[in-house]
């Protein structure tokens, strides 16, 4: 029996434990309980807006918005989009479509019109809200492209016929086009709709309801979008927190996005499910604007990808800043070069900042490290399974658990694992086995005390600053360039942002271009993260003997030719 045990011990198989019991409430719960508990303490504070809310007033501002959704004909299961950089709306929007029991869509600010019709179309949203535009994307031409009567249309009589769900447009902004709700009205009409009629709709939801649904790439096809649950969310939100001892008095400095899991979940749910400060110091990333909201708001914590404390760390006045509030944060979204955290806890003061991997299939984190843990490992490692989260280590080949230190798949089961892909019941079954296991494509060694180390990746995939980039979403759309005949994508090391996007490109016989024709292509059609940043024209990619593309060859040829060696071996946890 001894012996039995020992054997499984040295499988790659562990799972978090918690004296803490999962939490069976909906978003709307959540934010009620915190509301009464800590009603005077700061709830979001939105510096580029000048707005601040208790939780009390917060509380009351999300509810107001609820209830103008309800006025609209928001019924529980629709689904709600939102294209918008971080505003204080799209945080009580968070909250209102939650507390209705409907379905948020996060779109993506950077979006190209190939990207936004799909999304819109393939999850069905009978409402929209939208802002201008995020830097040169203007987002009502975009929508009215694609959507011609939405330029002339009543607001919320939109009437489509490419876009036959879409119903209600919302305009976060001043000069709202004379087709959209202003967000002011929207709240206006919230007040004529009684409180009864907003606890008659919570009284129908169940924590195991849908309520969010992001979309992700896949590797092949067009992006899917996960369904998230009240459960996955606010669980998250609640172990995470604990992970980093948050409490009332911590105030959460996240220059990162709403749209993603990182900004949505591990930012404005953590906050939330301990009664802590949000803090948004930009509509968009900035690193400035990120130093004078630690500084002048004497933040506890602050979250980032690795590209954006490389930006705080190198930017020129960055020493005119007192950080020494700090104690954590999490950094996430790529490898981080080993030097960089380091720097980030000894220079930016985050002696407990954590590392937390995860995938937005779960809601997201699946493993993070402790306060407590060594520097060493805080920069080797991933941390070790969350609470209530199996993990497991997987032969991509037989599918069987491989010894501790040795390779395989990362696989994740327990209450984050997403509901599935929105619609997609194929895709759903490649990515969740009959065991309720979710494959997360990310190749993983685990030691013999359980921490995790990514060591690759089994899915082609491309991580540029904290954005997932897969290469089949840019092939596709390339393959629509008319003298392409054939073209590989692939990622490249870069210091500022990890990878870069590279295109091998081969054309049609009698065909020319150039590089810069083909970035002007994709400019305003896909995301601006996705535009390959190289271009490299050839007569063949270099195949096996049964003609399979070899993309790591690509990439070693790549790095030879661009001189990136040194880029190359940058040490990364």
């Amino acid at each position: 029996m001894k012996d039995e045990q020992q054997a499984v011990s040295q499988l790659s198989y562990s799972q978090g434990v918690s004296n803490s019991p999962l939490a069976g409430m909906c978003v709307g719960e959540l934010l009620d309980q915190t509301a009464a508990l800590y009603p005077e303490r700061p709830a979001l504070i939105v510096r580029h807006q000048n707005r601040r809310y208790t939780y009390r007033e917060f509380l009351c501002e999300v509810e107001r918005a609820a209830r103008g959704l309800l006025r609209l004909g928001v019924e529980k299961g629709d689904r709600v989009g939102i294209w918008a950089t971080n505003y204080a709306e799209w945080v009580i929007t968070e909250f209102a479509v939650a507390k209705l029991g409907a379905l948020l869509v996060n779109l993506n600010p950077a979006y190209g019109t190939v990207e936004f019709e799909h999304a819109l179309r393939q999850s069905a949203c009978s409402t929209l809200l939208m802002t201008r535009g995020f830097r040169r994307s203007d987002y009502r031409s975009i929508l009215f492209q694609i959507c011609p009567e939405a330029a002339q249309s009543a607001p919320g009589a939109l009437e489509s016929a490419s876009l036959p769900h879409l119903r209600n447009l919302i305009f976060i902004g001043d000069q709202a086009p004379a087709s959209m709700l202003p967000w002011d009205d929207l709240l206006k009409m919230g007040e004529g709709v009684p409180a009864d009629a907003l606890r008659a709709r919570a009284a129908t939801l169940d924590f195991d309801d849908p309520i969010n649904i992001q979309y992700t790439s896949g590797t092949t096809g067009s992006p899917k979008g996960a369904v998230l649950s009240h459960h996955n969310i606010v669980n998250n939100g609640l172990l995470i927190g604990q992970g980093m001892r948050f409490t009332c008095e911590d105030k959460l400095c996240i220059p990162v996005p709403f749209y993603h899991c990182f900004g949505m979940v591990l930012g404005n749910m953590v906050c939330v499910a301990h009664g802590a400060a949000m803090v948004i110091p930009a509509e968009y990333f900035d690193a400035l604007a990120t130093l004078q909201a630690i500084g002048e708001e004497r933040c506890t914590a602050v979250h980032g990808v690795p590209t954006m404390f490389i930006a705080e760390l190198e930017h020129p006045r960055f020493r005119e800043f007192d950080l020494s509030s700090l104690r954590t944060g999490i950094m996430a979204g790529s490898p981080c070069p080993i030097d960089v955290m380091r720097r980030v806890v000894h220079e930016m003061h985050c002696r407990e900042l954590t590392i937390v991997y995860g995938l937005t299939e779960t809601s997201p984190g699946v493993t993070q490290t402790t306060p407590d843990d060594p520097l060493e490992l805080r920069v080797t490692t991933v941390g070790r399974p969350m609470a209530h989260t199996e993990i497991k280590i997987v032969d991509t080949r037989t599918g069987h658990i491989v010894p501790r230190g040795a390779p395989g798949e990362l696989c994740a089961r327990g209450y984050a694992v997403m509901k599935g892909y929105y619609q997609n019941p194929e895709a759903t079954g490649r990515a969740i086995d009959a065991g309720g296991w979710l494959h997360s494509g990310d190749l993983v060694t685990m030691d013999e005390k359980d921490y995790c180390k990514i060591t690759g990746r089994l899915k082609d995939l491309i991580i540029r600053g904290g954005e997932n980039i897969y290469p089949r979403d840019i092939e596709e759309y390339l393959y629509t360039f008319p003298a392409i005949s054939e073209v590989q994508v692939i990622g490249i090391p870069d210091r500022k942002y990890g990878e870069q996007v590279m295109a091998w490109v081969k054309l049609k016989p009698g065909s020319a271009s150039s590089a810069e024709e083909i970035r002007d292509f994709c400019k305003g059609r896909i995301a601006h993260f996705k535009v390959p940043r190289y271009v490299k024209f050839v007569d063949a990619f270099p195949v096996t003997v049964n003609g399979k593309t070899q993309k790591f060859k690509m990439r070693e040829i790549s790095i030879r030719e661009l001189g990136l060696e040194e880029a190359a071996l940058i040490a990364t946890a």
